[in-house]
């Protein structure tokens, strides 16, 4: 799913999420935000297992470029809204 931000750059959504003990759970999660014209990576939260060395693996948090990686704690597509709204309106 793509979700339009302010400025004309956009969210890309990818959740999968499981129904238990009557409580949604988010599995796998991968939150790409972009710029407009999608040559630009602002921001990209994933659990995809592949930085084992980083705390609080594998959640982790791309900035910028794909080589610029830091630990990020477990997300879901609500916190990732206020994220970004609270960046965009503090910055």
């Amino acid at each position: 799913m793509r979700l339009p931000c302010i400025k004309g750059d956009f969210l890309e959504v990818a959740e999968y999420f499981i129904f238990r003990d009557l409580q949604l759970t988010t599995e796998r999660y991968r939150y790409q935000w972009m710029n407009r014209d999608q040559t630009q990576l602002i921001k990209r939260w994933n659990n995809v297992p592949h930085f084992p060395d980083l705390d609080n693996f594998p959640h982790h948090v791309h900035i910028s470029r794909e080589d610029s990686v830091e630990p990020s704690q477990p997300r879901n597509i609500l916190q990732i809204i206020e994220l970004i709204e609270q960046e965009v309106t503090h910055n």
